[in-house]
């Protein structure tokens, strides 16, 4: 789907989505619980669907309601299982150590530029403790054997994710295990979050392993401050939207959002990317309309559903504006938007990126491939059109 917009500055009220984030450790953490527990998630998207459909195909109980999911934990284990990730590189590097964790023959199906993202140095922290990982084909790969309890030792600059994934895994343990963290350690609010997504369910998140979950019956998934950022840079730029459901005390790192968006408004900051990736996209498209920026530690969006530095000049770019990057800082220049094409390179943060600069562009901005919002907000465009934006939308 491609869509075209015109310039229209939006209004109205609106609550944030749940946080895509929290609802996979939550979910998780409820699949091993030791009775059901209800999660209220009133909007859902493909990667948290996702992560539910690997956790059933282990056994648990997972069913979408009205308002969320009914979370029925594992009761028996299959011996093997094929867990399909789509292009969800959260579900992946969390559930890969989580079979690993529970000794079961898996498979792991990916799409898109999944295959591509890296694994490393959880990869080979696993096989050091008992697992055996293996690629059978591009787009898949097989964990056999279990992880063993002991000292684990993990380089936590590449990615906070793999910091996640052994946290939940060695939490399902027999016996109580060591995790160290080594090295500068990128996004470390998320690292936070998922530990107090453990000890939501009764278990300690610093001496992990020989407790069981032990579910809290009802939660509700917090909203979330990544897609809440694109309708706070809306504000930014001269929408008026009266925006509920961001919680200020967050463990979630695009809280940052809040304090960032201001700056840019008055001045052309130096903002560390090192804790926040998923901003850069919308960040830029603030900065560009105002004095500009320099974002430093940006190696790891090369990473991402695209090459975010890649694709953020390149939707700077099309719409007029100006930015460039060497190998660890991105510069967006203060010169304006004036519209124009932009290829969301299949990344859902680019698309709404691209969307809320076409609320103060001069032309109109048309998006290619602007269904990639279903990753993480697939009603984004429904809630556009509501708030005054004006779109008219291409089917290929």
């Amino acid at each position: 789907m491609d869509i075209t917009i015109q310039p229209q500055l939006l209004q109205g009220e609106l609550t944030v989505i749940p946080s895509k984030s929290q609802a996979h450790r939550l979910l998780i953490c409820a699949a091993f619980a030791d009775a059901p527990t209800v999660l209220h998630c009133p909007e859902t998207n493909r990667d948290m669907d996702a992560t539910a459909g690997c956790l059933n195909a282990l056994g648990a109980k997972i069913e979408k309601t009205q308002t969320g999911y009914a979370v029925g934990p594992v009761e028996h284990l299959p011996e093997k299982a094929e867990l399909n990730c789509h292009d969800s590189g959260s579900t992946l590097r969390f559930m890969l150590p989580v079979a690993g964790a529970l000794g079961v023959d898996t498979t792991f199906l990916m799409e898109g530029r999944l295959p591509q993202r890296p694994l490393s140095p959880m990869w080979e922290e696993m096989e050091r403790m008992g697992c055996r990982l293996t690629r059978p084909t591009t787009d898949t790969i097989r964990c056999t054997g279990k992880l063993q309890p002991g000292h684990y030792s993990i380089d936590g600059s590449v990615s906070s994710q793999y910091i996640t994934g052994l946290l939940l895994a060695l939490s399902l343990l027999d016996e109580p295990s060591e995790l160290e963290i080594t090295g500068s350690v990128e996004s470390k609010p998320y690292i936070h979050m998922t530990k107090d997504a453990i000890s939501l369910f009764g278990a300690d998140p610093e001496h992990p392993g020989a407790r069981r979950f032990h579910s809290p019956g009802n939660l509700t998934v917090e909203g979330d401050w990544s897609n809440g950022a694109f309708f706070l840079a809306a504000n930014t730029l001269g929408s008026r939207l009266d925006i509920q459901g961001l919680n200020p005390d967050s463990p979630q790192g695009d809280r940052a959002a809040a304090e960032l968006l201001p700056m840019l408004r008055k001045g052309r900051p130096v903002i560390d990317a090192r804790d926040i990736p998923d901003l850069v996209p919308i960040l830029s498209v603030v900065a560009a309309c105002y004095h500009g920026a320099e974002f430093t530690n940006i190696r790891r969006l090369r990473l991402k559903e695209s090459d975010r530095v890649a694709s953020v000049i390149a939707m700077i770019t099309a719409m007029g504006g100006k930015a460039e990057a060497d190998e660890n800082t991105l510069f967006v220049f203060g010169t304006g938007l004036t519209g124009g094409t932009v290829d969301s390179v299949n990344d859902h943060r680019i698309a709404m990126s691209a969307a809320i600069a076409a609320t103060v562009c001069k032309e109109p901005v048309t998006i290619l491939g602007a269904e990639c919002v279903k990753k993480s907000y697939p009603k984004f465009f429904e809630e556009y059109r509501r708030l005054g934006g004006n779109y008219e939308q291409y089917l290929r």
